[in-house]
Parts: structure tokens; sequence; C-alpha cells
């Protein structure tokens, strides 16, 4: 065993020896990185990949999982100080299964089924079992609400009133339930989900009113459109906000065309700020006109003629000659007089003209106000530049306020609304050049260890043929003619050179014998 360690050995070392220092350094440098490619390797295909099993757990629900993963002897990792739970990604559809079914997950909420568990062989008492039954309708409205959409947590408190028989139906408590919510970043709920939400609690709890319910987020109190009108979370405020915002953003689109072809993509900041009256405004008209060519008259409805004629009589002054009871002395008696006549016409006409009823209905999108700011490369705007955007801007502004009752004609009014800044921005695409850099360099690194690689295993097994030849050659030396130096009939330097080589690589031995014969002549 020794002796063909020793003959191995030696092999090597002949092999090694054999090499030039440029041979050896390469052959050095590919071993190297042969060996850190396999390491690489080894460790990307070793490495196992964890993907999240479990998120937003509690410390009761991540120790549940904790131990079930333990007893099956699974592999994890902690993360978000324990409420992450990370399993190996070949198992993660299954323990999510398995935890789900034996309920090991709940969120700190306990539902009805713990009435499942057994209990005391004689039962539970009437004050227990209460207390169970609110807990466990906490908890199950907790669970409804925690699965909606954007909802990270949520705690419910149920207040139930005492039923007695000798309460009346006036004197009887309303439920009440108390809800906090938090949601996960960036999710802002809608006014129908939030109605959504007290619908949910107002069915799962008996005999509860909505203006009883109170659900509350760390932004403020949640209110129902149902309650208080159109508050401030409704659907119509969110309707809204809906329109002001795609308005501000297709302007800034038409903005951003118009302009990024002057100073580039990259060396333009475009912000919109609008104001809207949302106010819907509605009136009615009643208006009359008389008939066109009729002398400003109607149609004659009705027309009603009336004539009338009287002739009065002679007569001569009554009563009796002296002076009477009622009698005034001293009066002058009337003389008799004669007849007179009168006469009375009257005509009366009904016209009808044409009668105008008008209901006029103003949309409810006027804009009130609006401004555009422009940011721009200080190197990509000159002063021709930031004049035609001015220009451009201001024919903008003043065709969006038309309608908003302000003077359009005004030149410092609209320029107060138009601000163009020139600045020096802030390179962000360091991080993405030197993401593309790592990358071209991983490629160039990998596509020059497959090519060292390569060329090693070429120059091994060259070598190897090479070392082959070399020893069948040494276990048949009779049939090997080695090559005769004839110095008197080569006349080429490189020919004497190529022998000399060959004879000093394949007989080491007699080269040397060779060089003692030539030394000794000389």
């Amino acid at each position: 065993m020794n002796e063909k360690i020793a003959q191995y050995r030696a092999k090597i070392a002949g092999f090694w020896n054999a090499m030039e220092k440029k041979q050896k350094i390469w052959l050095g440098a590919s071993v190297g990185i042969l060996i850190l490619t396999i390491v690489l390797l080894t460790y990307l295909f070793s490495r196992v990949s964890y993907e999240v099993a479990f998120q937003d757990l509690d410390s009761t629900d991540a120790a549940a999982v904790m131990e079930y993963l333990d007893t099956n002897k699974i592999s994890y990792k902690l993360a978000d100080a324990g409420q992450t739970i990370m399993v190996p990604a070949a198992n993660a559809a299954k323990v999510k299964v398995e935890a789900g079914s034996q309920g090991l997950v709940r969120n700190g909420t306990i539902g009805f089924d713990q009435f499942n568990d057994s209990g005391s062989m004689f039962g539970p008492t009437d004050r227990i079992m209460d207390i169970q039954y609110r807990n466990a309708l906490n908890g199950e409205i907790q669970k409804l609400l925690n699965v909606m959409q954007g909802v990270k947590s949520s705690n419910v408190l149920v207040n139930l009133p005492e039923e007695t028989a000798f309460m009346t139906t006036e004197e009887k408590e309303e439920a009440s339930a108390s809800i906090t919510m938090t949601f996960r970043p960036g999710y802002r709920p809608e006014q129908k989900e939030v109605d959504g939400y007290y619908n949910l609690v107002k069915t799962a709890i008996p005999h509860i009113k909505a203006e009883n319910i109170t659900i509350s987020s760390p932004e403020g109190v949640l209110p129902s459109s149902n309650i208080g009108g159109n508050g401030l979370g409704s659907e119509l405020l969110d309707e809204h906000y809906q329109i002001q915002r795609k308005f501000e953003n297709d302007l800034k689109q038409k903005v951003q065309a118009m302009l990024v072809p002057m100073v580039g993509m990259k060396n333009l900041v475009v912000t919109v700020s609008s104001s809207f009256n949302f106010d819907k405004k509605k009136s009615d008209q009643s208006l009359v006109s008389p008939l066109e060519n009729n002398n400003n008259n109607g149609i004659i409805l009705s027309e009603k003629e009336n004539s009338k004629t009287a002739t009065g009589g002679t007569g001569g002054s009554g009563g009796v000659a002296g002076t009477g009871e009622t009698d005034v002395p001293g009066y002058q008696a009337t003389d008799a007089t004669s007849g007179g006549s009168s006469e009375e016409n009257n005509r009366e006409t009904n016209y009808d003209y044409n009668k105008i009823l008008n209901t006029i209905e103003s949309a409810p999108y006027v804009i009130k106000d609006l401004s555009i700011s422009v940011g721009v490369e200080k190197s990509a705007l000159s002063a021709e530049a930031k004049t035609e955007m001015n220009n451009f801007l201001s024919t903008i502004i003043r065709s969006q306020l038309a309608e908003s009752g302000q003077d359009v004609n005004n030149d410092a009014l609209i320029q107060k609304k138009i601000s163009i800044m020139a600045s020096t921005f802030v390179d962000n695409g360091g991080a993405t050049s030197s993401a593309i850099l790592s990358t071209g360099w991983l490629t160039a690194i990998g596509v020059a260890a497959l090519a060292i690689i390569g060329g090693l295993g070429y120059m091994v097994v060259r070598r190897r043929r090479q070392a082959a030849l070399v020893q069948e050659m040494a276990e048949t030396p009779g049939k090997v003619e080695y090559p005769t130096i004839d110095l008197e009939n080569v006349t080429n330097e490189n020919q004497v050179r190529k022998q000399l080589e060959t004879l000093a690589k394949r007989k080491p031995e007699e080269f040397v014998n060779l060089l003692r014969t030539w030394l000794v002549d000389e």
C-alpha cells in the first residue's frame, strides 16, 4: 500500500516538475476556481428555501405552531419578533393545511368551538356558561372581521343585556358592541366596506341597533352611512375624491406629454392641485310669451260683451203743503224736474299666451381653483424654454378656469397659479446601475469559470494521454526508436533543438550522457 502511494506521489511530482511556470500558474488558478465553483454550487443547491407560512401571530398561536413543528421535526425560522414563522417551501402547503385543520391559529380568539372541549362532568354553571357564550360571540365576530380584505387585526367587545322576567320592554337594556380594527399599511377602506362591517356585526348580535355599534381604527372613528348621513367617510365623499384625482392625473399626463419632448422624462416633475365645487343646483323657470305677428296678443279663448241703457220720467214735489212735524223750517223745497237717460257698454276678452317651463340643473363638478407646479433639471432649462412653458401652462389654466368665475384675463392672477422651478435632480439610478453591473459581473465570472473548467479538463485529458504514452513506451523499449542526432547533415538549428528536446523528454539519462560526452570532447 505504501509503495503504491509512493508511486503515485512520484508520478504527480514528475508531472508537476515537467510543467513550465505558466502552466503551473494556470493549473493552480484553474484548480482554485474549480474548487470555489464547486463550493458555491454546493451551497446554492443544498440551501433550504424557506417560505412564510404564518404571519401576524400572537404569542399563544405562535407557541402552538412551534410545538406542532417541533413534534413533527419540521425546521422553521422566526421573524418579526416571533409574529412570523417560516418553514421550508416544500412543506409550506402541508403545514398550513394541517395547522388549519387542527385549529392551531386562532388569532387570539376563542370561538364557539370551545364548547366542544370536555369540561366538568356535572356541566358548567349558568354564570360560567354566560361568560363563555360572550367570549365565544366576541371571538366569532373577530374571526369574521379578520378575514375581510385589508384587515390586519381586530378586537371585539359585545355587551349583552341581562334578561329577566320582571322587566318591561322599555326597561330592558339594548345590546351594544365596541370594535377596534387595524388595517394593513396603505389600505384605506371604502364606505361600502365600512357599511359591510356594520351589517356583519348587526346580523351576528341579536337585538342590536346600528346606532349602538361603534367601529374605530387608529386613524379615527369609521361611521356608517346610515348614521349621520353623508359624513366624512361617506360613499359620496369617496366618489368626489376619485373624480378630483382622475382630473388631476389626466391633466398631469397632458402637461407631461407636452413638456417631455422639450426636456426629457428624467428632467421633469409635474404636480397638479385642484379645488372642485361639487354643489348641485336645480332651478325652475316659468315663462309666458305672446304669439308672433299678433300685435303681442295671444289666442282669444272667450269674448263677452254687455250693453245697458236706462231712461228716467217727470214728477212734482212730494208731500202736503204746510209745515209738518218732519219738515225743516226755512228749507227750500224742490220743484218738479224732467226725466233723464244712461247707457253702459262692457266687453271682456280672454287670451291665452305661450307658457314655457324650464328646469335647469347645473353640473356638480365645477373647477373652483387650479395650480400647476413644474420642476425641471437646471441644466435642461433655458430662458427661452421657461418662457414657452409659462405660456403653455397659462393657456391650460385659463381654459380650465373659464367657468370658475375668476378673471382669467388677469395675467397677475394666472401667474400666481404657475410655478416653474429649476433645480439639480438627485440621481436615483445608482442602485439600478449597480444592480445591473453586479449581474453583468456575475455573468462574466460564470462564463470565465466555465471556460477555465473546460480548459482545465482539456489539459488534464491531454496530460493523461501523454503520461499513458510515456508509460507504454517505457514498458516496450525495444519497439521505440529514438531519433538520432546527425549534426553534420542537419543544417537548421531549430531541427537540432527539437531533436535535443525530444531526446531530453523521452530519455533524460541518455541526454545527460550525451552532454557529458560533448563536454569531455571540448
